[in-house]
């Protein structure tokens, strides 16, 4: 019969998705990813802010929970941030933190990984870079506000909500993720600013 036919390649293929998570992802093991790639971020609720172009490095640690299931922390510079252009005057907002990316990573299928968490990011850097008539200068972002007589909030802990996809091939992985900022980044005047990033990464997984 064709139900009993159907049913059974039905059944051969879950067969074979199963073994091949398995044979990738071995339950109870660990694996540690060094990876670098780049960042393009800016911040919203801002017309000014356009997208800065900067460098995520860094490492993750993963622990496989399951052959469908692992659990991922790391440590990652990241630098943030937006790039503007106001009357004429070119300016950077330098915002580079240690973000700390702790992720459940679903295997939806072999290679493949769908990814989502929470991120804690603490800040390291926060300049200002500024180009007027050929001349650059780089000053402190807090300074730069209160020379022109504001206090500036710029928390030194953020949070974000990283998700994407992975893809593995060959210990070689393919990572793109969107992070979404949580809690405001700067506080100017009654109005605030949150980080957008997207991130690109390429990594290698070497199996503890």
């Amino acid at each position: 019969m064709k139900t009993i036919k159907i049913a059974l390649c039905a059944a051969s293929i879950v067969c074979l998705f199963f073994s091949s998570a398995n044979a990738q992802n071995a339950v109870g093991s660990w694996s540690l990813q060094p990876k670098a790639g780049l960042n393009l971020a800016t911040m919203t609720n801002d017309d000014d802010a356009k997208i800065r172009v900067g460098l995520v490095a860094g490492a993750e640690l993963a622990y496989q929970a399951s052959p469908l299931l692992s659990i991922s922390a790391g440590a990652l510079y990241s630098e943030q941030g937006a790039e503007a252009k106001v009357d004429g005057v070119k300016g950077t907002l330098k915002m580079d933190y240690v973000n700390v990316p702790i992720l459940a990573n679903f295997h939806v299928a072999k290679g493949l990984a769908v990814k989502v968490g929470i991120q804690p990011g603490f800040l390291v850097n926060d300049k200002i870079e500024v180009k007027v008539n050929g001349v650059s200068a780089e000053v402190d972002m807090k300074e730069a506000y209160r020379n022109i007589g504001v206090d500036a909030d710029i928390p030194s802990l953020d949070f974000a909500i990283p998700f994407g996809l992975s893809y593995e091939f060959n210990h070689i992985v393919l990572d793109a993720r969107y992070n979404l900022g949580l809690t405001k980044a700067i506080s100017v005047l009654g109005e605030s600013t949150k980080h957008s990033v997207f991130q690109i990464t390429i990594g290698y997984k070497l199996n503890l």
